[in-house]
């Protein structure tokens, strides 16, 4: 009898921290419609979980994701498919965004198309420096229009549309100046660099990572005015949190402080 990996890995550890690793590496993790679900699945159960605090997105294999599964999409080729299927792909990337944990990219290979487009969705990312990165769909006469959606957030316009537009790969270095990861380590140096930053992370208030998360993201939307004016509010119910109170005293009496998440 044979075992069927699960398209998505997960680890959880005692403080806080999930590894999702999408595991389709013979198809260097392309995202085929059962991979989409996976994922979903596993980002909804967290997003409802107090005892998550930090997601890691990585891949199995050489690549950390290739995009969308071109066989599966051309074996079937009709527009209700594709609806479906980029619907499917745009939910997920917003549920990144809008869970209360932040996500970090653990990118160790070739981040391509909507792999890329994953990439620019997560919180935060940190990339080895033989990753590579492209929105490669011009090539085979798609434009990239879902991934540019994430492109045109993280990279300025100039610089998404020239990926948008030749396909070219840029390699770790440019992508960090563009703005798509923010960190760049040698391969054998990656899990520690995210080690540090999401033991950083850890080490924050729970409540106002939470709220700031969900408060970043929909200010984006908003006007100046009423960014600041939601802003404020936010910050107000923030510094009403037990944890603010704790860190404000832990500051002033020079201790570390002992957060409760509340």
């Amino acid at each position: 009898m044979t075992t069927t990996e699960p398209l998505v890995l997960r680890t959880d550890r005692a403080d806080g921290l999930t590894t999702l690793t999408l595991n389709r590496p013979g198809q260097f993790n392309s995202l085929s419609k059962d991979m989409l679900s996976a994922l979903q699945a596993e980002l909804d159960a967290i997003a409802s979980s107090s005892g998550v605090r930090v997601v890691v997105i990585g891949g199995a294999g050489k690549a950390f994701c290739a995009g969308h599964d071109l066989k599966e999409m051309r074996g079937n080729h009709s527009k209700e498919f594709m609806q479906a299927l980029f619907k499917q792909c745009g939910q997920v990337m917003l549920s990144i965004t809008q869970m209360p944990q932040p996500v970090i990219a653990r990118v160790h290979g070739i981040a391509t198309a909507a792999g890329c487009q994953l990439v620019s969705m997560c919180d935060l990312a940190v990339a080895a420096d033989v990753a590579k990165f492209a929105v490669s769909g011009i090539n085979v006469g798609l434009f990239c229009s879902t991934p540019a959606v994430g492109l045109a957030r993280n990279l300025g316009r100039k610089a998404a549309l020239e990926m948008l537009l030749t396909g070219e790969f840029i390699d770790a270095m440019e992508a960090r100046a563009k703005g798509l990861v923010n960190r760049v380590v040698p391969l054998d140096a990656l899990d520690a660099e995210i080690e540090r930053l999401a033991g950083n992370i850890l080490g924050k208030s729970a409540v106002a990572i939470r709220m700031g998360k969900g408060m970043f993201y929909k200010q984006l939307e908003m006007g100046l005015s009423e960014a600041y004016d939601y802003a404020g509010e936010v910050m107000a119910c923030n510094m009403m949190s037990e944890d603010a109170g704790e860190g404000i005293d832990a500051f002033m009496q020079k201790r570390k402080p002992e957060y409760k998440g509340c």
